[in-house]
């Protein structure tokens, strides 16, 4: 596998590069990889950060774009943990089904809107790298799957109930670094190196080798994206920092709470084993007694529970 030259990454090209009408393949290629149906953008819509100013952390940013359908799609880099992203996703796709339908317009008229998630720590717990969320309505009784109405079908131009509801992508593509024949693998092996070996074939990767190439940019352009760099690095190596302190705490303080409960199951046992041994020892000294003054081995066993064999030794 011949790698080739090293690119800009995804996250500072959205920001810097993509937005621009003639970068537009890139943006396709992805979408299309991802959905397996051919996507064809027609523009780019205002979004959260949507601008050109420079995030000093870069912990996150997003593209808002329209196809010649009219759906929506929103494609988010997230650098940093947020523990409350699957929410975050939810409230970023409920926010376009609101904001793009006019006040007193048929329900009818509401977008598809696609989520596209591209994160860089590891969100949630699952072995996959690509993750696929949509909205079905199954039967309680039966499993059915609840299915569109001949005459949904065709006033709303679409096959199942999921499709007119938001649909979600997460790709989990920190450390994915294995090259592959399958096209959305090999998009994975590109966010996360910025590298595009010379025998790529998904869509969208050859108008990035293009349009990405650190090369072609000028200095100005190659120092701000050093400097973003710079700032990913530093971003991630506190990630990595706070997870490792955190884990070192974790682990203290399950040291330190294990000898505490060591010390008190200690403390705890030796008493319990002091009163038995106190108690014992009051037994056999009360059967010693009992035999001296002439009690039967019966009556001394049922007094102290001591057995026949232990009062024969006394």
């Amino acid at each position: 596998m011949e790698k080739g030259p090293k690119y800009v990454r995804f996250d500072w090209a959205m920001k810097r590069l993509l937005r621009d009408k003639a970068n537009y393949g890139v943006l396709e290629g992805l979408l299309t990889t991802l959905l397996c149906k051919q996507i064809k953008i027609q523009k780019l819509l205002e979004s959260e950060s949507n601008r050109d100013s420079d995030d000093s952390k870069q912990n996150r940013v997003d593209l808002l774009a329209e196809d010649e359908k009219g759906q929506l799609y929103i494609i988010e880099v997230q650098n940093e943990t947020e523990v409350a992203y699957f929410q975050r996703m939810l409230f970023g796709a409920s926010k376009l089904v609101t904001e793009y339908i006019n006040r007193g317009d048929n329900y009818g008229n509401i977008r598809k809107v696609y989520s596209v998630n591209i994160v860089y720590f590891n969100l949630g717990s699952g072995t996959d790298v690509v993750y696929h969320g949509k909205t079905e309505f199954h039967g309680i009784h039966n499993n059915e799957l609840l299915k569109l109405s001949p005459f949904q079908k065709q006033k709303f131009n679409v096959d199942e109930v999921s499709d007119l509801y938001p649909e979600y992508y997460i790709l989990k593509v920190n450390d994915f670094n294995r090259w592959s024949k399958v096209p959305i693998e090999q998009w994975l092996y590109f966010l996360n190196t910025a590298e595009i070996p010379q025998d790529a074939t998904a869509p969208g990767l050859d108008e990035a080798r293009k349009k990405m190439d650190i090369a072609k940019m000028t200095p100005a352009e190659r120092e701000a994206y050093y400097r973003h760099l710079d700032n990913v690095v530093i971003l991630r190596d506190n990630i990595t920092t706070a997870h490792d302190e955190g884990e070192f705490e974790g682990r203290a303080k399950g040291l330190e709470q294990g000898r505490k409960e060591g010390m008190e199951k200690g403390l705890k046992k030796g008493r319990e084993e002091g009163r038995e041994e106190g108690h014992k020892e009051a037994m056999i000294d009360t059967a010693r007694k009992m035999k001296k003054a002439g009690f039967l081995t019966q009556q001394i066993t049922a007094l102290t529970g001591l057995t026949a064999q232990e009062i024969d030794k006394l």
